[in-house]
């Protein structure tokens, strides 16, 4: 009875403090070899002990330098996150990190110096944004790497200030590739890199990065279990980032489009149930869109999607993950169970941008 056994996904901006994650790939030359050799990277700080750079101890300490703590600019506003570097004095982080600072963002830098920030653009469907810096200090910016060579077993570490605790260092592994996540409001789903590195709220916005420094992902959510009163109780060892893959993209896109992204996203035009216990993606009541493509095709609200172009369907989340692997304007068969029977329908996907 200690435990509800009920899992919450939660977005990981915290209230005191921001972090930045750090994965390091298999070891041997395979990685580098199909990365292209070595980034640029930050010396270690004088005063400390130096160690190999291919150890943890040593990529926590390149990689530092280049990770952001963001906060807002008004210390009424307490929520925080984390971001990192790269080339054009430019900032990511998560989307959720950035909405609620777009009057005024503050940036420190593990050394302490300072700058402000102003936000460029955001994806909300993929948790990210893109912030430039004012002042900015003079750190290596990192590179992105290609998440698709990451597997699972890589170890992983966190670097940061969960709660408020800066430069705080976690270490763990990749525990799974590809996972369906999606936030509690519904506003971004994709396929994720999920850890057991230990990351609590405060985490937000931090780059996953591998052996060599390179980003491999942006720290997004985590699934964290309730206690008897309802309330979260943070890491439990279940973490997702948003792979580099997808990141890159989107960042490039806001940062030649004005801050704005230039990817529209296929649709089906229904509200999903996200929190109906019922194995598939339950169409919310009043949750099909009037002349939408589910309803085009005659899907009504309480229809259990299970089947997605011969793809088995588990929740509402992984159906909305599913949504970025096509283009507006695909035809899909939706299997799906209605009052006990099962039937399907054929879908000629929308858009995201209506």
């Amino acid at each position: 009875m200690a435990l509800s056994g009920m899992l919450v996904i939660a977005l990981i901006a915290g209230g005191a403090g921001g972090v930045a994650g750090t994965v390091l790939g298999p070891g041997g030359d395979g990685t580098e070899e199909q990365q292209g050799g070595s980034p640029q990277m930050n010396e270690p700080p004088p005063e400390a002990p130096e160690r190999d750079p291919d150890t943890t101890a040593g990529v926590a300490q390149r990689v530092s330098p280049s990770v952001v703590h963001i906060m807002s600019a008004d210390p009424r506003i307490p929520s925080t996150g984390s971001g990192f570097v790269i080339e054009g004095d430019y900032v990511v982080t998560n989307h959720h990190v950035a909405e609620p600072l777009e009057e005024g963002i503050h940036i420190e830098y593990s050394d302490g110096s300072t700058s402000e920030a102003t936000v460029v653009g955001t994806e909300p469907e993929y948790d990210l944004a893109l912030l430039h810096l004012e002042d900015p200090h003079e750190v290596e910016p990192l590179e992105f790497g290609d998440s698709e060579q990451a597997i699972v077993g890589d170890e992983v570490i966190a670097i940061g200030a969960p709660l408020g605790l800066a430069g705080t260092v976690t270490q763990g592994i990749i525990s799974a590739m590809d996972r369906p996540v999606g936030s509690e409001e519904g506003g971004s789903q994709f396929y994720a890199i999920q850890t057991d590195a230990a990351i609590n709220p405060g985490n937000s916005g931090g780059p996953l990065v591998d052996a060599q420094g390179r980003v491999i992902g942006v720290n997004s959510m985590i699934v964290t279990m309730n206690d008897m009163g309802g309330e979260p109780q943070g890491n439990i060892g279940l973490g997702f980032a948003v792979p580099s893959a997808d990141a890159q993209g989107v960042v490039s896109s806001l940062a030649g489009n004005g801050g704005e992204a230039d990817e529209e996203y296929a649709d089906l035009g229904v509200v999903l149930d996200t929190e109906s216990p019922i194995a598939g993606a339950v169409i919310d009541d009043g949750g099909v869109e009037s002349d939408g493509p589910a309803d085009e095709a005659g899907l009504e609200e309480g229809d259990v999607l299970v089947e997605f172009d011969g793809r088995r369907i588990s929740s509402g989340q992984e159906l909305m993950a599913m949504l970025r692997d096509y283009t507006p304007g695909e035809v899909v068969d939706v299997g799906y169970e209605r009052d006990g029977t099962n039937d399907s329908a054929t879908v000629t996907l929308g858009s995201s941008g209506g």
